[in-house]
């Protein structure tokens, strides 16, 4: 299979990338700048414009992860950033997949759980509605998933038939030297690895190779489309992801982060306390239905997995 990654040179597009070409996918990276890191074939553009680079997805399958990361403080400047980070590029696939004699077979549009906001003690599938905000979660996911919308594509020259789209909103995906578990462990081993505000959010979480996983999953199962939870089967409370932490680097317990300290803290590190202070209690129904098999569905094995030589 040819893939076309958009977004491809960030953390979790190199990921996928090695993941399927291992099995034996010819992968192509659409990026601004080629990179003398990166092992694949690259094809550069300016993911916004429709040029030379379209041809690459005539029946291929194109994953999209272009964006800019959202680890960083809650201004209108940084959220149209983050906005126009992923509306333009996936206006810029979607324009160009319309105008291929052959469109793309498959279409895996990234976009997160942050699009249910703050979401209290409601267990979410599938079928929960996004919310209004804040802005830089909710608000950013839900232009990203706009834009991708492929049967709304006629506003460019005609809809986009024949191309299987699902729409991943994923979870906090847990690997090794990635900014979300580097940042929590590195908590916990300076001694404050306690919970973090009221410690009551919840905390939807995936192992990166469930996460892989589920990517080769939907890839190749024609039956999944429109929305999938892309994240573990027992989303934790932000205590219990705090506690296990500490278990598994074997740390005593530690005081309790208050939030006014997370919004104190937040601004020296240049980041969004909403990150920490919030949570969704995200199902992965969809794939639970279709027979997935998590291999990593506890934490604590999941955690030492990543953390214990």
């Amino acid at each position: 299979m040819k893939i076309v990654l958009a977004g491809g040179t960030g953390a979790l597009g190199r990921r996928i990338a090695a993941d399927l070409a291992e099995r034996g996918d010819e992968i192509v990276i659409l990026t601004r700048r080629s990179r003398r890191d990166v092992p694949h074939r690259q094809v550069e553009w300016d993911g916004a414009t429709v040029e030379d680079w379209a041809a690459e997805l005539s029946g291929a399958a194109v994953i999209n992860l272009a964006g800019e990361l959202v680890d960083r403080r809650p201004t209108a400047k940084n959220i149209e950033l983050l906005r126009l980070s992923r509306v333009r590029p996936t206006c810029a696939l979607v324009e160009a997949a319309a105008v291929l004699a052959e469109p793309p077979a498959v279409w895996l549009q990234a976009s997160t759980l942050a699009i249910y906001g703050d979401a209290g003690e409601a267990e979410l599938d599938e079928d929960a509605e996004p919310a209004d905000g804040p802005p830089q979660m909710a608000g950013v996911a839900r232009a990203w998933e706009s834009a991708a919308a492929l049967t709304e594509a006629a506003t460019f020259h005609r809809a986009i038939v024949g191309t299987r789209q699902a729409i991943l909103r994923t979870g906090i995906v847990l690997d090794r030297g990635t900014p979300a578990l580097d940042r929590l462990a590195g908590l916990v081993r300076w001694g404050l690895g306690g919970r973090v505000g009221t410690g009551q959010q919840w905390i939807s979480w995936i192992h990166i190779a469930d996460f892989l996983a589920v990517v080769r999953h939907v890839l190749t199962d024609a039956s999944m489309s429109g929305i999938v939870h892309v994240t573990g089967p027992n989303p934790v409370r932000n205590t219990e992801l705090m506690s296990t932490l500490r278990a598994v680097l074997r740390r005593p317990p530690a005081p309790p982060t208050p939030a006014a300290a997370v919004r104190l803290g937040a601004l020296v590190l240049r980041t969004d306390p909403a990150l920490a202070l919030t949570g969704r209690r995200c199902i992965p129904r969809r794939l639970l239905a279709a027979g997935f098999d998590f291999k990593h569905p506890a934490l604590g094995p999941a955690l030492r997995d990543l953390l214990v030589p």
